[in-house]
């Protein structure tokens, strides 16, 4: 006798029992949760458009410049990353921050494995919220901000910076959109 109701099928990730029976939790298919992390990211979201749309302005000097722009059912999300020497990323995330505000550490990371909603992997970098060391984070919203570079902020954003190797730090910026922004020109140059 099937415990499988008309209609479920293994795509179902419930879990259901039969008398005498363990419960058996159904996985989605592969394919499935490759499209959800796929799904819905626009194209001609360069760094530049992406650093306007933000308000985050990208030193001249950074190397290695990607963004995203991913629209959602309810909210989109930017991301932006770039690559400075340690010393100039220390200068510049200071000059974003308020005065005596410290970046955090990452004392809470994330599992291996981590994905959120909108992942730096579609950019093909690691997760930051999942490094260990040499990882300081920040979030913050335009509200006030009195800083030097704070004043050009356009949106809430979660800041990280990642000294992946010694004097070399990338960048990492995450933001919430509300979807009044238009989508980026598909084929925009950088």
């Amino acid at each position: 006798m099937s415990s499988r109701k008309h209609g479920e099928g293994p795509a179902n990730s419930s879990t259901r029992t039969t008398v005498g029976e363990q419960p058996v939790r159904r996985r989605r298919p592969l394919a499935v949760a490759v499209i959800e992390m796929t799904c819905c990211w626009e194209e001609g979201a360069t760094p530049t458009w992406m650093s306007d749309q933000l308000g985050i302005r990208i030193p001249e000097r950074a190397s290695d410049r990607r963004a995203g722009y991913k629209v959602g059912q309810r909210y989109d999300t930017g991301l932006l990353s770039f690559v400075l020497p340690s010393e100039e990323a220390e200068t510049y995330t200071g000059r974003l921050i308020e005065k005596d505000t410290v970046m955090i550490e990452n004392s809470h990371p994330k599992e291996k494995g981590y994905r959120p909603a909108a992942a730096f992997g579609h950019l093909g970098l690691p997760e930051p919220e999942a490094f260990v060391q040499g990882l300081r984070k920040a979030s913050l919203c335009p509200d006030d901000l009195a800083s030097p570079e704070g004043k050009y902020l356009q949106r809430c954003i979660d800041l990280f910076a990642h000294e992946f190797t010694p004097g070399t730090t990338r960048i990492y910026v995450r933001s919430t959109i509300e979807p009044s922004v238009a989508p980026p020109p598909a084929g925009q140059a950088s």
